[in-house]
């Protein structure tokens, strides 16, 4: 069956509308505008637009967070107006389908033509072989977000190429500034004076590692499974006591550390995984040593990470409750200190990640493609929300290996607190 009609509510609109009324338990909240040029909903604000009947298939196929993901990284579906705001509104107003609705979009798919296979899964969608968490497979993992591009990521990031939360100590702060006041931070927590080994798991491009070396004269081993960052981390290294390691955190032998770091590593351990990670980290360091984790957490009652960040961005990874989180570190010997919750800091350093990504999509797309950059927009906009709507958190979990007299050695006062 073909259709010419365009128009409001003709055509293929015409069809699909009693799904997304039923989608949405009523009239859908953004305008949908399909492939024939027919519309319906509001047309005020952001328009889903489906390019093809290839973008209905995979929905057919794939109803939730994937087909949705897969139509958009790959153009047969798109937005039109604000992503993120899109994306809210469709959050806020989804529903169930009812079984008048399931039998709506049965009868449109029949008469679309749009019952047959879904298009292939999209050369950006990750493919990881063997058991979870052997060597192999998390460095493939890694490798599959981490080893993207450097050029990308210097793209993306503040210059210092800090790829995680950043702290505003001050709202008039820019990006960088932020990103090394959350290093400093981080410093201060963990107590570092001159001499002092710390050992950074999960060191990324190196900037805590070297603003610890060169603030702070700590002796610094920074660990990584991503060759593409174990280079610049090397490069930006060079002359400071800071040896930057490829190597998986499970074959550190050279204990015991006076503190450990780890900066959103801990995610891609895996549920299983992490008690073996949390006994490394109390292993590790010293005894009245000091351990600080930041890490990206769920709500109660929220999925951790989800379908698209699964497939697309950070294979294998698992977020849980921060209190779960803080329970593995105990039950590792390790005394939780202090919690500090970063979530509304991690919604701004998104914006701004955002606002970079926008402003030099051209240069993006001509390093990685219009796929990976259609990600990584989708990302942004997913996880941005995620976290603006408490979703998603992140926080920074400080913790200390006691003495054989129970002896914690830490102040009686946070001295941490004031720079």
């Amino acid at each position: 069956m073909t259709f010419n009609a365009a128009g409001r509510d003709a055509g293929v609109a015409r069809l699909l509308r009693p799904v997304l009324d039923g989608v949405f338990g009523g009239a859908p909240p953004i305008g949908v505008r399909a492939w024939d040029g027919s519309f319906t909903g509001p047309a005020d604000g952001p328009v889903l637009v489906l390019r093809t009947p290839d973008a209905l298939r995979r929905l057919v196929r794939n109803p939730g967070e994937l087909g949705l993901a897969r139509a958009y990284v790959t153009g047969e579906l798109d937005v039109e107006g604000d992503l993120m705001e899109g994306l809210r509104m469709v959050r806020a107003a989804a529903t169930r389908l009812s079984p008048r609705a399931v039998a709506a979009a049965v009868r449109a798919v029949l008469v679309l033509g749009a019952a047959g296979p879904p298009p292939p899964a999209p050369r950006s969608e990750a493919r990881l072989r063997g058991r979870l968490h052997t060597r192999a497979r998390d460095r493939a993992a890694i490798a599959h977000h981490y080893d993207l591009s450097n050029d990308f990521y210097a793209q993306l990031l503040d210059p210092l190429m800090v790829y995680s939360c950043a702290y505003w100590e001050r709202p008039d702060m820019d990006l960088e500034e932020a990103q090394r006041a959350k290093l400093d931070l981080v410093c201060r927590k963990l107590g570092l004076r001159p001499g002092m080994r710390l050992l950074d798991v999960g060191c990324g491009w190196g900037a805590l590692a070297v603003h610890a070396a060169r603030e702070y004269g700590a002796q610094v081993t920074g660990v990584t499974l991503s060759r593409e960052q174990a280079d610049v981390a090397r490069e930006r290294a060079a002359w400071l006591p800071v040896d930057i390691q490829l190597r998986h955190y499970r074959d550190i032998r050279d204990e015991p550390y006076d503190a450990v770091s780890s900066i959103e590593m801990g995610e891609h351990v895996g549920r299983r995984g992490y008690p073996a990670f949390a006994a490394a980290l109390h292993r590790l360091v010293r005894p009245r040593g000091r351990v600080l984790v930041q890490q990206m957490s769920r709500g109660a009652g929220a999925p951790g990470g989800g379908a698209f960040i699964e497939r697309y961005i950070a294979p294998d990874m698992h977020m849980r409750p921060v209190g779960e989180t803080v329970a593995l570190l105990e039950d590792a010997g390790l005394e939780v200190a202090d919690v500090h919750g970063l979530r509304e800091h991690y919604v701004r350093t998104v914006e701004e990640w955002q606002a970079t990504f926008e402003a030099r999509i051209k240069e993006i797309t001509a390093l990685v493609g219009e796929e990976t950059a259609r990600v990584w927009r989708l990302y942004l906009a997913g996880g941005g929300l995620a976290f603006e709507q408490g979703r998603m958190g992140v926080d920074q979990i400080l913790a200390v290996r006691r003495d054989a007299s129970g002896s914690s050695g830490l102040p009686a006062a946070r001295e941490w607190e004031c720079p």
